[in-house]
């Protein structure tokens, strides 16, 4: 696969003011529908942190947040919001700058993003949630979880990395990410301009999360990637052995988009992982 190519799906296809009112939420069929992050029945916008953010509530029961990738939107999780809205009161979330979530000041990074998120649980009454978090919703996570552990009960991560070089990131696609931004820079600032070489700036220069740093993440972690994944997967290994309670699964034959290729797959086993309890396996227990 050529590098434009890599690099248009990582960007696009998954990357890529007033109080809040009482919420409340949108039954989804069984056959799914067509219009996640653009549903009038099920969108809301919070006022938070200085900007408007869009989400959109399915499903009754225990708060599951999903949050996308780079340049992505709620869209992202079409096949798994009807899936997850049949046992959880799903929350799917614009991140700020992305989707309906407009964001027009210069700044834009994870921290604030995963703050984000946290005030965004506050408006909602919501002292705890689920995690799904894909690509950039990955770093969000793992971030969500650090800086805020009493809202994270579960998080499942796909396509996360720690830091942004070539021992994380596939170099070509890195490299191009670098030589992108670095072109925008040159040319006349427009508003698409601004809004496009933001989102680079986070991949190309963040986020910087050192291994240790994981250990504060005491919630149980289920870390994915595809054994093709344009994050690799040895650095995805390396942050499961890092988490102090995580499981690792890689899945053959896939890149970046494994909650895509495998949807049904990834469905299952994250649900499994949700509501079945966590174990750590020492011993003579690794055996089994």
């Amino acid at each position: 696969m050529s590098i434009s190519k890599t690099v248009f799906i990582f960007l696009v296809a998954h990357l890529i003011g007033h109080s809040l009112v009482a919420q409340s939420t949108v039954a989804v069929s069984s056959g799914g529908t067509a219009g996640f992050g653009n549903n009038v029945k099920a969108g809301k916008y919070a006022t938070i942190r200085g900007f408007r953010m869009y989400y959109e509530v399915y499903g009754t029961g225990k708060p599951l947040l999903l949050i996308h990738g780079n340049g992505g939107s709620i869209n992202n999780f079409s096949n798994q919001i009807p899936y997850f809205a049949k046992n959880y009161k799903v929350i799917a979330v614009d991140s700020r700058a992305q989707g309906e979530s407009v964001d027009t000041s210069d700044s834009l990074t994870y921290e604030m993003m995963a703050d984000d998120f946290n005030a965004l649980l506050n408006q909602l009454h919501l002292d705890s949630c689920y995690v799904i978090g894909w690509s950039d919703g990955g770093i969000n996570g793992l971030l969500l979880a650090m800086r805020h552990p009493e809202k994270v009960k579960k998080l499942a991560i796909t396509g996360a990395n720690l830091w942004p070089d070539t021992t994380a990131i596939e170099p070509g696609l890195f490299q191009w990410i670098v030589s992108r931004n670095d072109s925008l820079g040159k040319v006349t600032q427009t508003l698409s301009v601004k809004a496009e070489k933001k989102l680079l700036n986070l991949m190309a220069f963040n986020p910087h999360i050192s291994t240790t740093a994981l250990k504060k993440v005491n919630c149980p972690t289920l870390v994915i990637g595809g054994d093709h994944d344009v994050i690799l997967p040895k650095h995805t290994l390396a942050i499961a052995e890092a988490l102090p309670n995580a499981y690792l699964w890689i899945l053959p034959n896939s890149g970046h988009s494994t909650l895509v290729r495998y949807k049904d797959l990834f469905n299952q086993i994250v649900g499994e992982f949700f509501k079945t309890p966590f174990r750590k396996i020492d011993g003579m227990a690794k055996l089994e």
